[in-house]
Parts: C-alpha cells; sequence; structure tokens
C-alpha cells in the first residue's frame, strides 16, 4: 500500500471559503468606516475650533470697543491688533497661518471701508457681500455638477475628483451638501443685510457675531451626516515618480 505525498499522516488539503453573508457584512464595515473617516475631515477643512477663533473673535473685539469708545478707528485698530497677535501666536507655535491670515485680511479690509467712510456698520460690508457672493458660487457649483463642497474635501480626503467620474453616489452627497450649505449659510445675509441699512451698528455687530458660529455648525453637521450616509470615496491614483 503506497502512502500518499506528505507520509501517513499527511491530512487532505482543504480550501476553506469565507461565508458569503461574513464577506458582505466586513465589506459593509470597512465602506462605513471609510465614508465616516471621510465625513470627520469635514472640520479639519473648515479649519477646526482655531480656525472659527481666527475669523470671529476680532469682529467681537471691533464691535465691543466700539460700544466702549463709540470711535470707527479705536474700533477698527483692535480688531486689527488682534488679528496680527493671532499671526504671531500661530508662527511662535508653528500652526498654519492659512485662516490667521485669512481673518487679518478680512478684518483689513472691512477697517479700511469702516475708517474711509466714517461709519462703523461698513466694518461688516465687506463680510456681507462675501456671504452673498458665497452663497452664490456653491449654487452655481451645484448646477454646474461641480459641487463646491466636493471639490473643497475631495484633496482632503484623498479621493481628489474621483467623486466626480466614477463616484455618483459620493456626486449626489456633494451637491445635496452644497445646497445646504446654500440654504443654512444663506441665513446670515439675510437677517443682517437689513440691519445693515438701518444703521444700527450695536445690534448689526452683536447679532454678526451671534451668527458666527450656529450656521457654520449647523452646516458642518449637516455635511457630516450626508457624507457619513455616503458611498466610501474612491482614493485617486498617484502616479509613481519613478515611472
Amino acid at each position: 500500500m503506497t502512502n500518499p505525498p506528505g507520509g501517513e499522516h499527511a491530512a487532505p488539503h482543504v480550501l476553506i471559503t469565507e461565508d458569503p453573508a461574513e464577506a458582505a457584512r466586513r465589506q459593509a464595515e470597512q465602506d462605513a468606516a471609510a465614508s465616516r473617516e471621510a465625513a470627520d475631515t469635514v472640520m479639519a477643512a473648515f479649519g477646526g475650533v482655531r480656525g472659527l477663533i481666527d475669523t470671529t473673535v476680532p469682529g467681537l473685539v471691533f464691535i465691543a470697543t466700539f460700544t466702549v469708545t463709540h470711535k470707527v478707528a479705536t474700533a477698527a485698530w483692535a480688531a486689527l491688533g488682534l488679528c496680527l497677535l493671532l499671526v504671531v501666536v500661530r508662527l511662535l507655535r508653528r500652526e498654519t497661518l492659512k485662516h490667521a491670515f485669512s481673518g487679518v485680511f478680512g478684518v483689513a479690509i472691512g477697517a479700511f471701508f469702516a475708517m474711509r467712510t466714517g461709519k462703523a456698520q461698513n466694518f461688516y460690508l465687506p463680510g456681507l457681500l462675501y456671504s452673498v457672493g458665497y452663497c452664490l458660487a456653491l449654487a452655481i457649483s451645484a448646477l454646474a455638477r461641480w459641487p463646491l463642497i466636493g471639490v473643497m474635501l475631495g484633496p482632503v480626503t484623498g479621493e481628489m475628483f474621483t467623486w466626480r467620474t466614477q463616484n455618483p453616489g459620493r456626486l449626489k452627497a456633494y451637491t445635496k451638501a452644497t445646497w445646504a450649505w446654500v440654504a443654512i449659510m444663506g441665513i446670515k445675509p439675510l437677517v443682517l443685510f437689513p440691519l445693515y441699512f438701518t444703521g444700527d451698528v450695536n445690534l448689526l455687530g452683536w447679532l454678526k457675531v451671534a451668527l458666527a458660529y450656529p450656521p457654520l455648525l449647523l452646516a458642518m453637521y449637516v455635511t457630516w451626516q450626508i457624507l457619513v450616509k455616503a458611498p466610501p470615496p474612491i482614493k485617486a491614483e498617484v502616479p509613481d515618480e519613478d515611472e
């Protein structure tokens, strides 16, 4: 009697296949994790808490200083000085300056308008015009099937623009999120522009501060909710430098 290859104690080779249901469950978990990871980039893409501080606190300083002194120039220089201080702090801590510089730029334009005209409400005019322009850009991008939320988040998630050509589910999600931003961020100019024309600087300023965080945080949360339910991102292929 001839022994099988491997000796008399060799065990027959058994091919073990994974249960299709288990494989589907594992794949669903991986997809959900990838979608959640991509959704979690929303806050980071907009600068996180530090970015919100850099772009919001100078406006608070302006209206607080103006309320006390009733001097446009003093309030404008106080806000601009705080912006420059935030830039120095970011430099010393070796942190990104993107949002700090955007805060300086925005405050500098507002301060110029306010001091040039002598009207404190004009400190807020550039920001109000920017809000309108931003909402229009969001709407146009969604109509053109190049939703800005996807354009902004694609490089952060590593998918670049695969969502537009290879992932229709994410294109739909980014378009939906972009329209959500139009609706939510449009609240600010709708509320603040009438106040600007009344010339009530104190109410305009304090309400501008009050509306700084809630709409933005709501828009981020809605975007997160949309993306966490969307198909996972398809990572863009990066060409090998040696090729």
